[in-house]
């Protein structure tokens, strides 16, 4: 077991023009906005032609297959740090390895180096990282390790804000140096600055749906791309290969709950066209728990990402925040402690430190969504709500982003299931496109509210939500109609788009799969009212005190 994790992780893991107007007049446009709310709730009828080639694609597809020999790395890709002037570069080399007699790779043979520079003629800087190797190992009879190959992340500093960068990464003196790359830095934070396009994606895994919302998402041109969780569904292979759409149905009697690591390897090769040059900023899903010898968890998640944990103040890889422009995220966690726990601990240091003169958007993501009306995974994050609504509210989150759901969801602005005008736009985007069934069933729907013991989640915190006591459900568990915090549904594959145009005006686009790439499924300004809506961080320290 001395070999499952040989690493020297930054934190500990396991158990176009950027800029926009300042001040903007209301759009003269047909496009609805938050002021124009609560608005009446709205179902899209489920199209059953629709189901899509939710089918995995297969180890022999040329985009999964391993582009590079020996050590030339692959599964390249960017992700951010907590402000414009550091991003991250990751990528692998080396082969995995699969199979009852595995030998991790060292990671100290090969040098984690990237060569940068503004020209891509003249690479004149140089950045050292580190690498390490992750394993997965299952101690029963029959079942196959994994070892990964070696993985490398490196961060470029001292960069200059919406800037376009070229890079090159691996080892020069073996030499194994990739072919050049490319990305563009995070405009500076500024309330007139802000990243022209920003893609939101979820539960994506890798089927033929995938490559579509993929598809439709490089078109979309984003200059950042979030992640909301559930990347590959590994979790739904048997170590020898096998799968199903529904991993406990049809493998009820394995001993432990199997993965099939090569499933990460495969994605990480399809994305690379994207996340090479593009951002991305990941947060986990429950199907990247993956549990394995010594009670361990979630280890590929850990180790294939990197994340700004450490430069935004956190402990764990598991929630962190970084600024893009004018916009503050805070990506956190639901399958970590987040009941008077350091996750909460670090939110509330975090939040305080927010400056809404120079970052007026804070938008906040996770995967299970807190307000959702569809049967699947109903209240199942009610523990996380209870624990942490509270304070978001009191700091004045703008948008929430969630995922675990697979279909679209659009609230209206709400607060412990009450509308109210000061709460965030609640979005849940679980449509990525991943080989499970597409969720259609609504709790409020007869003979479809869920006995609540079944809401019961370890991994969230166990079973917190009860009946509501007040409002038009009170007494129940479920609404009997369409809740008027639901504002708009529909069960489609999909992906999203935010364009923030100053520090009140943000327009939010949702795409379906099966529409053109120019069709638009849901449409909305997402208007902030600070005057009306004062946060904690704009109100007299004396009002805060005595809060």
């Amino acid at each position: 077991m001395a070999f499952l994790l040989s690493l020297a992780f930054a934190a500990p893991c396991f158990f176009p023009l950027f800029l926009g107007s300042a001040f903007a007049p209301r759009p003269t446009s047909n496009i609805p906005s938050t002021l124009d709310g609560p608005f009446d709730p709205v179902t899209v009828p489920y199209d059953v032609a629709l189901r899509g080639n939710a089918v995995d694609l297969p180890d022999s597809d040329p985009r999964v297959q391993r582009p590079v020999k020996a050590f030339q790395p692959e599964q390249i890709s960017i992700s951010l740090s907590a402000n414009y002037d550091s991003v991250w570069v990751s990528w692998i080399t080396g082969e995995f390895q699969i199979g009852n007699n595995i030998k991790p790779l060292d990671p100290k043979s090969v040098s984690s180096v990237v060569r940068f520079g503004r020209l891509s003629h003249s690479l004149s800087h140089r950045a050292s990282g580190y690498s390490l190797v992750y394993s997965q190992l299952y101690p029963f009879d029959g079942l196959q390790n994994y070892t990964s190959g070696i993985i490398h992340h490196v961060r470029l500093t001292g960069l200059e804000p919406n800037t376009l960068y070229y890079y090159r990464c691996g080892d020069p003196s073996i030499p194994a140096m990739s072919s050049i790359h490319h990305f563009r830095t995070m405009p500076v934070s500024d309330p007139r600055s802000y990243p022209h396009k920003i893609g939101i994606v979820g539960d994506l895994g890798l089927t033929y749906n995938t490559t579509d919302t993929i598809g439709h998402l490089n078109h979309n041109m984003p200059d950042l791309v979030l992640l909301l969780g559930d990347v590959t569904y590994a979790n739904l292979y048997l170590t020898n290969g096998s799968s199903s759409d529904c991993y406990s149905c049809s493998f009820s009697q394995t001993p432990i709950h199997e993965t099939y690591q090569p499933r990460w390897d495969y994605w990480g090769r399809f994305m690379q066209s994207l996340v090479s040059n593009i951002p991305m900023m990941v947060i986990e899903g429950n199907h990247e728990i993956e549990e394995q010898a010594g009670n361990l968890t979630f280890a590929a998640y850990c180790s294939r990402f990197a994340f700004p944990s450490e430069e935004s103040g956190s402990s764990s890889k598991f929630y962190y925040s970084f600024n893009a422009g004018g916009i503050h995220f805070i990506m956190l966690g639901a399958y970590v402690a987040f009941n008077e726990s350091e996750q909460y601990k670090w939110l509330e240091r975090d939040l305080a430190k927010v400056d809404r003169f120079i970052t007026p958007w804070l938008i906040a993501a996770w995967h299970p969504p807190w307000y959702s009306s569809y049967r699947a995974h109903y209240r199942e994050a009610e523990c996380m709500r209870v624990a942490m609504e509270e304070l978001l509210y009191s700091y004045g989150v703008d948008v929430v982003f969630s995922g675990h759901v697979h279909a679209y969801e659009r609230s209206n602005r709400v607060y412990n299931y009450t509308l109210d005008p000061c709460g965030p736009v609640h979005i849940m985007i679980g449509d990525g496109g991943n080989r499970e069934k597409m969720a259609i069933e609504h709790a409020d729907e007869p003979g479809n509210c869920p006995d609540p013991p079944t809401r019961a989640d370890a991994y969230m915190g166990g079973l917190c939500a009860t009946n509501f006591t007040s409002g038009p459900a009170a007494g129940k568990f479920c609404w009997d109609q369409q809740p008027d915090y639901s504002a708009f549904r529909e069960s489609s594959f999909g992906h999203g788009i935010l364009e923030v145009k100053n520090e009140t005006w943000a327009l939010w686009t949702w795409y379906r799969n099966q529409d053109s790439t120019k069709e638009v499924g849901d449409q909305i300004y997402i208007v902030r009212e600070p005057d009306k809506c004062p946060s904690r961080q704009m109100l007299p320290q004396q009002w805060i005190a005595s809060s």
